[in-house]
């Protein structure tokens, strides 16, 4: 074989294990982007869970100061996240944006007491807790009333928890179809090397003598296409971060290096088994398979 003719092998080679580079580490991005969004679900729950108010209507008779004073003491329970005073003048201003200027020439009084907007934290945010949240709450003297949307928190948990399956469902498909993909491009790289494993067989090498420099390069495959993936990763994370701010309140960075683990041990695991069975399948190939 010529030098001109090794050359272009090489060349061949090269092309094949880049290209395979590439389809590893966009398939592991997608991985890592599907990870991100499932090992935040529970934050993005407790966002949505947090940012929902519990409205504490004052008697007509209680005082701005009163109602102060017990909005403190509210922060001081184990279930409150935090509070947010709001007085008449303001309440009546929250009313005529909603209703019109006119709402208020039908009252002799302003009808609107001082109140309390108060937001949970995200375990009490259920029917039940709920119940004993307005309990406590309502026992105060000073307290009319408790509302809050008892329709809207039944629905947030129940399309939170649809929302968790189904990214649960997609991140498993997810998985499936990286393996599938994953395995035909090691599949079509190690089948290239097929006439060198069968050269090996000839002179009595094993079948795991024959695997191991594979899966050796398997491994150094997948984790040089997870660590690019994951340097993706988080380039759009940054960018998404510069882009959408308000995001990062959501989702929690001390997980990324969870998702980072997840990419790195699916690039690597994904090639290894991939690669065990491929370079298992050919070395079992006839004379009359491998050249056919």
């Amino acid at each position: 074989m010529s030098a001109g003719e090794n050359k272009l092998i090489r060349r061949r080679l090269a092309g094949a294990w880049l290209s395979s580079v590439i389809s590893i580490t966009l398939v592991l991005l997608l991985v890592g982007v599907a990870s991100m969004l499932i090992v935040n679900a529970k934050s993005v729950s407790d966002y949505f869970k947090e940012n929902m108010q519990v409205s504490v209507l004052m008697k007509q008779d209680v005082s701005e100061d009163d109602a102060m004073a017990y909005a403190t003491s509210l922060d001081a329970l184990p279930f409150i996240k935090g509070t947010r005073f709001i007085s008449k003048e303001e309440g009546t201003k929250d009313m005529t944006d909603m209703l019109g200027e006119d709402f208020l020439s039908v009252f002799e009084t302003a009808p609107i007491p001082v109140s309390v907007d108060v937001t949970l934290k995200a375990d009490y945010v259920s029917a039940d807790s709920l119940e004993i949240v307005k309990k406590a709450i309502s026992d105060s003297p000073l307290v009319d009333e408790v509302v809050y949307q008892q329709s809207l928190v039944d629905k947030l948990n129940t399309n939170l928890g649809k929302i968790s399956l189904v990214l649960g469902v997609f991140l498993i498909l997810l998985l499936f179809i990286s393996f599938v993909l994953i395995n035909n491009t090691v599949r079509l790289n190690v089948f290239s090397k097929r006439f060198t494993i069968h050269t090996m067989k000839l002179v009595g090498a094993t079948k795991s003598f024959i695997r191991a420099p594979f899966l050796g390069q398997a491994v150094f495959q997948g984790l040089f296409s997870a660590l690019l993936a994951t340097a993706l990763l988080l380039g759009l994370m940054f960018l998404l971060r510069k882009e959408f701010s308000q995001l990062f309140e959501v989702f929690s960075l001390d997980l990324l290096l969870v998702v980072i683990g997840i990419v790195i041990v699916s690039g690597v695991l994904i090639c290894l088994v991939s690669t065990f069975f491929v370079v298992g399948k050919l070395v079992s190939l006839s004379n009359d398979e491998l050249y056919y």
